[in-house]
């Protein structure tokens, strides 16, 4: 345990995964701090209720004449010269009173509409309403995997196996959750940055019929055992991939288009990464799936590269032009440095291209193969770095935010996991560390935290920050804050539970103990890993039901607050009786 203890991987992957802990741990204080002043609030609330229940007549007068004297308006020459100063209109409210600590900024609700065009408004809700259906679809079928390994006997029907449901379960959240919400917020973005509009919403709308169509279409073959014989994430047959692609294509032309017949002279980064991963994403799947190089160890190449380019140059490219135009907008500050954000984009370009390989590290696949895609992963450091920094620095100034914000929570712990999930993805490249990780758990549990950690939360982020302004409604706080504290406890209980494990399990298998030993020890490490994946899969129908409120809110019951709805509520009630 002491030599593992000293390999320079597993004590970056420690650090790193500490970073997230602490920064949770941090969260949870100020948040348990938030709930108690909330709780003594109230009950104060309560006491001016039962007050107000028994005002006697000349309290009353008191709240009419207090009400005159705040509607008093200011002449201009009350404080000149030849005056005395006094407040006998009660001017000065409040003098000796102050509520909040006066560096803090409150928490602003004016201007944060935003008016487009109700068709593109329309298409974009699609587009993110599909894509609330997917994740709880395809988290429902993760769900039940996950209850699968501590309950192998749950059922026994050919097309809810482990086999079948397993790429169910992943290309659903790809193809449908992921992808489906990247676009329809693409079709926000690309138009915005412009000054334009949509070139043409029929190509959207086809777009959104060919992704849905690939997903279920794809869903369906999966249970019935017909798939593509290849590796993860392309079960998918050919035909059905193909609708995915064409959609992707058109909408390529789509935005291109809206982009050639922008206002603004430059392109904004966004577009940049946003246009340049749908590209990319056509490739990798044409590499994908081309028979021409799937035999043998060009097969094992092929899948290397379209299983990470999947990940880096679709989902994380995607995802980091999207928060280069959100998290200014949610902040109202500009990126804090344009050219890092250049830096980034090129650099991820050259390294992430060659990282496929290190899945196949001590493989038949060419030894200065392997080391290649190592060293690239050590490279990957450069993007990741610029993109983090600049990022952080965007949000300088305005961490007081997240004890106001129900936003921001999101965009800081996407961040924090997109540098530390990335990290880690160089530090599993080590030959030492994937010695000891690969073919284990620990695999799964370092998808999660790029894909859920940062992706997933990338995608809520933006949710919040686009659909009140689209919309107008904001969804309620506290089930806001129930989803983030579910899904982020959630994820950090799954991947810790599968780390440890995972880890046990290596040496196992290094120490040539039997096969059967390491599945029973981690039969524990399953069951936590069952409970972390209920808390998420918990946290995705609470983020449908947030995400259903933005779109048809109910009526709220309002306080009042000022002796005016004080008055009213009496006046109201004395014309009734």
């Amino acid at each position: 345990m002491d030599k593992l203890l000293n390999e320079p991987g597993l004590q970056i992957t420690i650090i790193l995964f500490s970073l997230p802990v602490i920064f949770a741990l941090i969260l949870i204080l100020i948040r348990v701090n938030r709930m108690i002043s909330d709780t003594l609030k109230k009950n104060e609330l309560k006491k001016i209720y039962e007050k107000l229940s028994h005002l006697q007549p000349g309290e009353i007068s008191a709240l009419e004449e207090r009400k005159q004297e705040l509607e008093f308006q200011l002449s201009g020459n009350e404080l000149s010269s030849n005056k005395i100063v006094k407040d006998p209109r009660g001017l000065v409210d409040q003098a000796n009173e102050i509520h909040d600590i006066r560096f803090l900024q409150t928490k602003r609700e004016e201007g944060r509409n935003i008016e487009i065009p109700e068709a593109e408004k329309k298409l974009i809700l699609w587009f993110l309403g599909c894509s609330v259906f997917w994740l709880f679809m395809g988290t429902t079928v993760g769900e039940y995997l996950g209850i699968k390994f501590v309950a192998p006997d749950a059922d026994h029907v050919s097309w809810l196996s482990f086999g079948r449901l397993r790429p169910v379960h992943t290309n659903m959240v790809f193809w449908g959750w992921a992808s489906m919400a990247m676009m329809g917020f693409s079709y926000y973005v690309v138009p915005r940055v412009g000054n334009t509009k949509i070139f043409n919403l029929k190509i959207g709308y086809l777009t959104l019929i060919l992704m849905n169509s690939a997903v279920f279409l794809g869903s369906l073959c999966l249970m019935a055992g017909i798939n593509n014989s290849g590796g993860e994430y392309r079960e998918y047959i050919w035909p059905v991939m193909i609708l995915f692609a064409v959609g992707i294509i058109i909408s390529i032309y789509n935005h291109i288009s809206t982009i050639a017949f922008r206002k603004t002279e430059e392109i904004y980064v966004s577009n940049w990464y946003v246009v340049s991963a749908m590209m990319f994403v056509v490739v990798i799947l044409v590499v994908a799936y081309l028979p021409f190089w799937q035999d043998g160890l060009g097969e094992t190449i092929t899948q290397g590269y379209f299983m990470h380019q999947g990940v880096g140059m679709w989902f994380m490219f995607f995802n980091l032009g999207l928060m280069y135009y959100f998290l200014p907008q949610e902040l109202n500050s500009p990126v804090y440095s344009y050219s890092l954000s250049i830096l980034a984009f090129w650099t991820q370009i050259l390294f992430y291209t060659l990282i496929g390989t290190h899945h196949f590290i001590f493989s038949a696949i060419p030894w200065w193969m392997q080391t290649i895609a190592i060293v690239a992963s050590v490279g990957m450091v450069i993007p990741v770095a610029a993109g983090s920094v600049n990022f952080m620095m965007t949000i300088r100034g305005s961490w007081h935010r997240l004890k106001l914000s129900y936003v921001l929570p999101f965009y800081v712990v996407s961040i924090i996991f997109y540098f530390t999930g990335s990290m880690q993805g160089t530090a599993e490249a080590f030959r030492a560390t994937n010695l000891l990780w690969h073919f284990t758990d620990f695999t799964v549990a370092h998808s999660h935290l790029t894909m859920y950690g940062i992706i997933t939360f990338m995608l809520w982020s933006f949710t919040y920050t686009l659909v009140p302004r689209l919309t107008s409604y904001d969804p309620p706080s506290i089930t806001v804050g129930l989803h983030f504290w579910m899904a982020l406890i959630g994820v950090l209980v799954y991947t810790v539970s599968l780390m440890i494990g995972s880890t046990e399990k290596g040496m196992f298998w290094m120490e040539k103990k039997p096969f059967i030993e390491g599945v029973i020890k981690m039969f524990p490490f399953w069951l936590w890993r069952a409970i972390g994946g209920t808390m998420m899969w918990i946290s995705h129908i609470v983020y449908a039901y947030n995400f259903y409120r933005m779109i048809k809110p109910r009526k709220e019951i309002k306080l009042p607050q000022s002796p005016i709805e004080l008055l009213e509520i009496l006046h109201t009630k004395q014309a009734r009786s």
